[in-house]
């Protein structure tokens, strides 16, 4: 009797891709893509057609051109409002990775009275309302002759990205085994050498994660970066994206390609630290 099996033969521990669960998930998982990209495709094809003022519900533009994009880059000086915005936000990226860095070295290593006190209250901050803080922080700002000044426009994003840093943080220096920093120690090693040779490397997953939250939030913040500018040369893209708008009438090719303009460094920045950003929001997660 032969024992060779059939050819046709499917093994019963194989899985079969066409099985109507996976077909379901597949199907769930094009959707859920189709329903992301979908605003961003349409404000990508809206940039580049001619007719966009008069676009209808056609999913494909009805000619190209790229003169919205010269009319943004090179008309509107659009490049003026990215330099402010990258400034911005790189001092908001750097500032709030140092300060947070070190906060949450001090919260997770020292054991001091309304330790949990002051976590809760920093954790606070996060859950007020940012048109509730508009009038307070303006008020603030003009006595401390901040208004028009970039240094004053970080320093408020900072106090609304330092929550999330300081909280994120914590886990992962709490879950750095002290007996690294000991055997530091006992090697010889004084504490900044220890900081940079075992302590930030082990939690660069979390600055990563943080340094993503801070640069979105500088980014794209609008509310007061309109509120504390009167220069125009010191508008964000957000502030600079509103000049293609008047009173009675939108400008919507312009308006298009300025936001595909804005979404690609957030895109690109997303895309080069995807990875590290997934562990390190895991892990910060986890090691909390």
């Amino acid at each position: 009797m032969s024992t060779t099996a059939p050819t046709g033969a499917t093994p019963a521990n194989k899985k079969n891709p066409l099985r109507p669960a996976n077909i379901a998930k597949a199907l769930g998982i094009a959707l859920l893509l189709l329903y992301a990209l979908f605003p961003f495709y349409w404000m990508l094809t809206t940039a580049v057609d001619t007719h966009a003022n008069s676009r209808g519900a056609g999913i494909l533009p009805t000619s190209f051109t790229l003169d919205h994009f010269k009319t943004v880059l090179i008309d509107a000086n659009f490049f003026e409002y990215i330099k402010v915005s990258l400034i911005v936000a790189a001092g908001t990226v750097l500032l709030s990775g140092a300060i947070a860095l070190f906060a949450a070295i001090g919260v997770a290593r020292y054991r001091f009275r309304l330790r949990t006190v002051v976590l809760v209250l920093v954790l606070m901050v996060q859950m007020v309302p940012l048109e509730a803080l508009v009038i307070p922080l303006f008020l603030q700002a003009r006595t401390l002759n901040m208004l028009n000044s970039l240094l004053g426009l970080v320093i408020v994003y900072l106090a609304f990205s330092l929550p999330f840093a300081i909280w994120n943080l914590k886990g992962f220096v709490a879950a750095v085994p002290k007996e690294l920093e000991e055997a530091a120690y006992i090697d010889g090693a004084g504490w900044f050498r220890m900081f940079f040779s075992i302590l930030l490397p082990l939690v660069a997953p979390g600055l990563v994660a943080t340094s993503v939250f801070a640069f979105i939030t500088a980014w794209n913040e609008f509310i007061f970066a309109l509120t504390f500018m009167t220069d125009s040369s010191k508008y964000t893209v957000g502030v600079g994206l509103r000049t293609f708008f008047t009173q009675n009438t939108a400008d919507w090719g312009p308006i298009m390609a300025a936001s595909t303009i804005i979404a690609l460094p957030v895109v690109i920045f997303f895309v080069l630290v995807q990875r590290q950003l997934s562990s390190g929001l895991t892990a910060g997660a986890v090691k909390g």
